[in-house]
């Protein structure tokens, strides 16, 4: 039986994290600095781990294997099962040519797509986050601002920002209640915590999304609407998460600030709508001329998975080939119209609402969940407390997965939308196939979490910074950022490190609940540079193989935001303690 020794280098706390950090040091390496594609950046770093483990912790080598086979059927299901299934209800909407509804629908509320970009890719991405969380947001929302003529790494890394402050309470709160879960505290206080921290964050994305589409200009122009925005998310977080509830969170936030949008543009609107969106259309014409989008421009090849199999009908060309309408030639639409182009939608909010909320139907999908030991491992791996480790259980949410959930939403849509299921089968069978580098991708990179996690190697990681003793209030919000970008899940990275932050509080005199909604907060602005989002991001949009782009131009906003998520923390540890509850 393996039980993890957090020194095993030279019985030295720092010398083992140096040594346990290598794996995740090979992957930013690859991915960011030699610019290897994801999936292979993956199977090194895996291999790296996995020697680390063997050599420097003694994990027996089946064990090490066995770790990673386990994490790499988590990362196929339920992990890239959400994906697949939510790229497959977006392509249902273009084979049907409701897509291109949807389109101008959006453009009644604004036809700036700067403003559009806050609507779909915040409002309504943190709605989805909200409901199903776990890459959905990323993957819908990447392919509907490919649909409205973004370039792909415009596209890309706007969704990937913009799937931050919405983070910490999606899935319907899942990373709090999970946090709640292990450290026995109160999820409600922790979640009361996370409020009065994430609305910063969620105060600044919206322009930070603005300047990534336009730019300076963006900025300068559209200002207004964009801390409107940011500011209701923010407010409609504190209030839901302090008073209301934890768990409805993100959807009361989402709402209101997508209503505070609509009431605000009927008082302002900004200039230089036109111009943003001619040099949209530029750049999106010049990534597919010089061959950086990796597809060519027909539809129906390439990697590009908005381009359906199947022929698009004539209102739904503009959507696919991803060409933004030039002036004066929208069309308007009507209720009706408007209607079946957001059904969809709706279909999903209430499939996930019921899901989620109405605790018979709840209760009855958990039950169906399949848990078994995984062969060889389980039982055979402790903890460093020496507990029998809990995450050698592998759990199959057959039919409780948003993935599964969200299959159901589709099929009722393309009944809906009379797609016939030949049809939709077509379009399930061509979004696998497209998709089989990031199922390797995401696969490589669970299986890199668990081996670390079950060898001792990120517990090792965290140790070693939460010793800095009242200093770790600063870098407390490290571990989740860490976790999640590890991991891509701010669940994962609070059961990895939510107790290991309740007992460094104890130690140094802190709140623990403070520092367990840090670990929480952090996680949120680590999970845009996570390969298994960056991967759902740039499969989305068409850019399989080049998730070191996207990387790249993520991390800086990550590594601004985390400073900045520290620097509250810490000052709420001492001299804010009073805008804690």
């Amino acid at each position: 039986m393996y039980q993890p020794d957090l020194s095993p280098v030279a019985d030295s706390l720092a010398l083992s994290s140096v040594v346990a950090v290598l794996p995740l040091l090979t992957l930013f390496v690859l991915l960011g600095g030699l610019r290897m594609k994801a999936h292979w950046a993956g199977l090194a770093s895996l291999a790296v781990a996995v020697a680390v483990a063997v050599t420097a912790y003694g994990m027996p080598a089946d064990l090490a294997l066995l770790s990673a086979s386990e994490g790499a059927a988590f990362g196929l299901f339920p992990i890239m099962w959400i994906v697949i299934t939510a790229i497959w209800v977006y392509q249902l909407t273009v084979v049907s040519g409701r897509f291109e509804d949807l389109r101008r629908a959006f453009g009644l509320i604004s036809a700036d797509p700067r403003v559009q970009a806050i609507i779909i890719a915040f409002c309504f991405g943190g709605l989805l986050e909200a409901l199903a969380g776990f890459g959905a947001p990323v993957a819908i929302t990447g392919v509907m601002l490919m649909g409205l003529g973004f370039a792909p790494v415009r596209a890309a890394v706007t969704v990937l920002v913009a799937n931050t402050a919405p983070v910490a309470f999606g899935a319907i709160a899942t990373p709090i209640i999970t946090a709640g879960n292990l450290t026995k505290i109160p999820y409600t206080e922790i979640g009361a915590y996370v409020g009065h921290q994430t609305p910063l964050v969620a105060l600044f994305v919206p322009l930070l999304l603005v300047a990534l589409v336009d730019g300076r200009r963006g900025v300068r122009q559209t200002w207004p609407v964009a801390l409107v925005c940011g500011a209701v998310f923010g407010l409609a977080q504190f209030i839901s998460a302090t008073y209301l509830s934890v768990e409805l969170t993100d959807i009361i936030a989402s709402l209101a600030a997508l209503a505070a949008i609509v009431l605000f543009l009927r008082v302002w609107r900004p200039r230089g709508g036109e111009e943003a969106r001619a040099d949209l259309h530029k750049a999106a014409e010049q990534e597919q001329g010089d061959g950086s989008a990796g597809q060519p421009s027909k539809p129906g090849h390439g990697d590009r998975p908005v381009a359906p199999s199947a022929t698009p009908t004539g209102q739904d060309r503009g959507a696919v080939t991803g060409t933004l309408p030039t002036a004066g030639t929208e069309q308007r639409i009507e209720g009706p119209r408007i209607l079946m182009a957001f059904l969809p939608y709706l279909i999903i909010i209430g499939v996930f609402s019921l899901a989620r909320l109405l605790t018979p139907l709840k209760e009855f999908l958990a039950a169906s969940d399949v848990k078994f030991g995984w062969p060889g491992l389980d039982g055979e791996v402790l903890t460093a407390a020496g507990q029998a480790s809990a995450a050698t259980v592998y759990t199959f949410p057959w039919l409780s997965s948003p993935g599964t959930l969200l299959l159901l939403s589709g099929v009722v849509i393309a009944a809906v939308y009379r797609v016939s299921p030949a049809a939709a089968t077509r379009e399930f069978t061509a979004t696998l196939a497209k998709l089989r580098w990031a199922l390797l991708t995401v696969a490589a990179v669970l299986a890199l979490a668990y081996v670390m996690n079950l060898s001792g190697q990120t517990i090792t990681i965290g140790t070693w910074i939460a010793g800095a003793g009242t200093a770790f209030a600063f870098l407390s919000p490290l571990l989740g950022w860490l976790g999640t970008a590890v991991t891509g899940s701010d669940t994962s990275a609070n059961a990895l490190f939510a107790t290991l932050q309740q007992t460094a509080a104890n130690k140094a005199g802190l709140d623990p609940t403070l520092l367990v909604a840090a670990n929480t907060s952090g996680g949120v602005v680590g999970k845009m540079i996570s390969p298994q989002n960056l991967t759902i991001a740039a499969t989305a949009v068409g850019l399989i193989g080049r998730e070191s782009q996207l990387f790249r131009a993520a991390i800086k906003w990550s590594l601004m935001l985390l400073l900045a998520l520290c620097l509250l923390v810490y000052l709420q540890s001492n001299v804010l303690a009073w805008m804690l509850p």
